[in-house]
């Protein structure tokens, strides 16, 4: 079976002399410059024209054998282009090569070996396009390509051959490349980043507030709650606590979750999930980061509400509400419940309000 004339183009084409793969009727070998040797056997399982003189364009299908990596070699038969009388220009198009390492993902897709890709350019290259054909054969549908930030120089590459970028961390670009017809149904890039703000109030009716060295204008002179991003997987609310501990120095223990805001098109196009959730001090010494922050105090809790631009806003004034109301002990937040989930077996927060483990106090009598 010859190769369709798109695959031919995807696969390019390796020549070599008539005369080193008919030689002597007997079995000869070839190593391609990415490295597989490939030992050819003298039997033809197709032909046509007569040997040793073929007519142009004739092609010849024979068996080729890896000697590399087995798991990787395509079972299938090379195919041979005479481009010339008498063999003497042939073409090699291989359905035999090396395919990149790589693993199945549980939706017929396929996750290339970041460990294993090859290191030299037009190796990577040949291999790349001769692996999309074979996974398009396989009818894999999703191909992940992960390029650490060494092999950077093969991302043109990449691209060139229809991968898209997907995301990119300090060490690593993914690619992917959607094989069947169709619309591409392959999970986006991270949608949300997280944050959170830490609520924390003494026992004098006083509030950890900070002021930020770096904010828009229309903020300056704004005292706020702590925040800050959540951490690549850290708990909501041991990241709520570790701000407070950066920012201000005042050791706090997570209470509960009393809201969470969701918000469109914050940074980068973005959206962003704000948990504020309530801390209970367990020191009372400050300590600012001079990096982030400006100033950090315990403030008067009215003195805090009265600020104008919480009263002027009214996200800010409902979030404050919120807080009085739980104070007042007429509103229970979320607190986080260790689960273990059938579908991955892993232990995760639930967060939701249970009167029987969660602080009895939070609603009145």
């Amino acid at each position: 079976m010859l190769l369709s004339l798109m695959e031919l183009k995807l696969l390019g084409s390796k020549s070599v002399s008539a005369s080193s793969i008919f030689q002597n009727g007997g079995t000869t070998s070839s190593s391609f410059r990415h490295g597989v040797s490939i030992r050819f056997s003298p039997q033809l399982c197709s032909c046509r024209g007569v040997f040793p003189r073929v007519s142009e364009n004739s092609y010849l299908c024979k068996i080729g054998i890896g000697s590399s990596d087995q798991k990787n070699i395509v079972k299938d038969d090379y195919v041979y282009r005479i481009n010339e009388v008498n063999g003497a220009g042939s073409s090699i198009f291989s359905r035999n090569l090396r395919v990149l390492d790589f693993f199945d993902d549980e939706y017929d897709g396929v996750v290339v070996d970041p460990k294993r890709l090859p290191s030299d350019p037009d190796a990577f290259a040949s291999i790349l396009r001769f692996s999309l054909i074979h996974w398009r054969r396989m009818n894999k549908k999703g191909i992940w390509l992960k390029l650490p930030l060494e092999n950077a120089e093969l991302v043109p590459i990449a691209v060139k051959e229809g991968f898209k970028y997907h995301h990119a961390e300090p060490e690593y670009l993914m690619l992917t490349y959607w094989i069947p017809d169709g619309p591409c149904v392959l999970p986006g890039n991270a949608t949300h980043q997280v944050g959170v703000g830490g609520f924390v109030i003494n026992d004098n009716n006083e509030v950890l507030v900070v002021q930020e060295k770096y904010c828009n204008p229309a903020f300056a002179g704004l005292w706020k709650l702590p925040t800050g991003f959540i951490d690549e997987s850290e708990e909501i609310f041991k990241g709520a606590v570790r701000e407070v501990k950066e920012e201000t120095g005042v050791d706090t223990e997570f209470v509960e979750v009393i809201a969470f805001r969701h918000a469109h098109n914050v940074a980068f196009q973005k959206s962003d999930l704000f948990f504020i959730c309530m801390l209970k001090p367990l020191s009372t010494e400050i300590k600012v980061d001079d990096l982030e922050i400006k100033g950090a105090k315990w403030m008067p809790f009215m003195e805090f509400v009265k600020q104008p631009l919480i009263q002027g806003d009214c996200m800010f004034k409902k979030v404050i509400d919120i807080c009085i109301a739980r104070l007042r002990k007429r509103y229970c937040g979320l607190y986080p419940h260790q689960l273990v989930s059938a579908f991955d077996g892993q232990t995760s927060s639930l967060y939701y309000n249970d009167s029987d483990t969660q602080d009895t106090n939070c609603i009145g009598n």
